[in-house]
């Protein structure tokens, strides 16, 4: 049913990924930001001379607990991503679709990219992921939002299904009766939806985490039950975890050891993937050996 892979995305495409095979392309690379992505995990414990106050005034003082970083820095970052989008192109089905993660740094530039690859006239949207959260810099516009780019295979057949996308509430329901209000509205191309939250079930501690729901939507979207989805910078698995609870076929790959560590909590107990070229016993054997 699924497959997981351990190793270089290229590699992996031109060996296993089939032409024509693959209904539905979503990935997120690293996005050029010229320095490491990293995220910190810590608790509190109580502490009189703690650096944090809670509840009625008590102090607490903030432990780290680990972090997890990997660099996110390219000399030649569209050269790093042509063959890799090439390769996505060919192993795309007649009908599939690629939805491109970026940010705004870089937005521009891989769209001309995809649009070499595609074609113009396969560019279907940008969708404009906006969230509230970080830092707020006052000597510009605090930048609060992601991009991606939607391009299919082939523009008079691909594969769009409205009806299964979970609606939305109106931002103004008096203004459009209580059938519609109630019913909600199919999501325009701006995405209003929060990050991951640090308290979140949902958090896997992975820097770059994207949403279950941003990616759950595309998945609703773009692709049919049993449909097979590919995400070749796959991260913490959250395209897998999508896949699984809407019953289509997956494969993933990556590169990063911790990725595949934190996939491998996540989908434990889950049934019918195959791991290529990483053992998740071998990892849940040291954990537990570790007391983790």
């Amino acid at each position: 049913m699924h497959t997981i892979y351990f190793g270089d995305n290229l590699d992996i495409l031109r060996r296993h990924a089939r032409d024509g095979t693959v209904n539905l392309i979503y990935i997120d690379p690293p996005f050029n930001t010229g320095k490491a992505q990293s995220h910190s995990r810590v608790k509190t414990v109580r502490s009189p001379s703690g650096d944090r106050v809670g509840f009625q005034g008590q102090r607490y003082e903030t432990v780290k607990m680990g972090s997890r970083a990997f660099p996110d820095r390219f000399d030649d970052y569209l050269g790093f991503l042509e063959p890799r989008l090439r390769e996505a192109y060919r192993a795309l089905a007649p009908d599939g679709t690629l939805y491109f993660h970026i940010d705004y740094r870089e937005a521009h530039y891989c769209k001309v990219l995809l649009d070499g690859i595609f074609g113009r006239r396969s560019f279907l949207n940008e969708i404009i992921w906006a969230y509230d959260y970080g830092a707020r810099p006052t000597r510009r516009w605090p930048p609060k939002h992601d991009n991606i780019l939607v391009y299919v295979k082939d523009p008079s057949r691909y594969v769009f299904d409205a009806e299964a996308v979970e609606r939305i509430p109106y931002m103004a329901p008096g203004l459009c009766g209580p059938e519609k209000a109630a019913r909600g509205k199919l999501p325009t191309d701006t995405w209003w939806h929060t990050i991951v939250p640090t308290n979140s079930r949902e958090r896997t501690g992975y820097p770059t985490q994207k949403p279950l729901g941003i990616v759950t939507r595309i998945v609703q979207a773009s692709s049919r039950p049993g449909d097979l989805v590919l995400d070749f910078f796959a991260g913490s698995g959250t395209t897998g975890e999508a896949c699984l609870a809407l019953n289509r076929r997956f494969i993933l790959v990556d590169d990063n050891p911790e990725a595949l560590e934190i996939m491998a909590r996540r989908f434990e107990g889950a049934q019918g993937i195959r791991w290529v070229g990483f053992d998740p016993r071998v990892t849940a054997r040291t954990r537990r050996g570790a007391g983790g």
